[in-house]
């Protein structure tokens, strides 16, 4: 398996099954800003030339690195993909001067939580994060200086 940066030439491949991946209408937070405008910091990763796994983030002005979305082919889920992703996004982050790393999640989503937990991250239910009635845990991990 290879990591690379990902590519507007990525967005077709990406859409046609995150909804898949995900297990329900997903692709709308795909936006085609992450491959046409912030594609230096999102990854994928390549298993025989086909996409198994992709992270769309960014790093903020304010040092921090934001994982967006990400999702893994349901035949390389438990297989490191995903620690693939999130090591790699950390430390391109990190060279960019992100100081802390952030993701966030809906209640219900106890795969996610405990993937975070693994990793290190802080984990914490925001009320209303996403607007009234809209909880979402919300992940953070300070990195440690380079």
């Amino acid at each position: 398996m290879e990591t690379r940066g990902i590519t507007q030439e990525d967005y077709g491949e990406i859409v046609s099954v995150i909804d898949r991946w995900w297990g329900g209408p997903t692709s709308a937070l795909a936006h085609p800003l992450f491959f046409h405008e912030l594609g230096d910091d999102a990854l994928v990763v390549e298993d025989e030339g086909r996409i198994v796994g992709f992270l769309l983030g960014f790093v903020t002005a304010a040092g921090t690195g934001y994982i967006h979305l990400v999702g893994i082919d349901n035949g390389y889920r438990r297989r490191g993909v995903g620690r693939r992703l999130y090591e790699s996004f950390t430390a391109l982050a990190q060279k960019r001067g992100a100081a802390r790393m952030k993701a966030i999640t809906t209640p219900g989503n106890q795969g996610s939580i405990e993937f975070h937990r693994a990793l290190g991250y802080q984990i914490d239910l925001v009320p209303d994060y996403a607007g009234p009635g809209r909880d979402r845990y919300v992940f953070t991990r300070e990195l440690a200086a380079v």
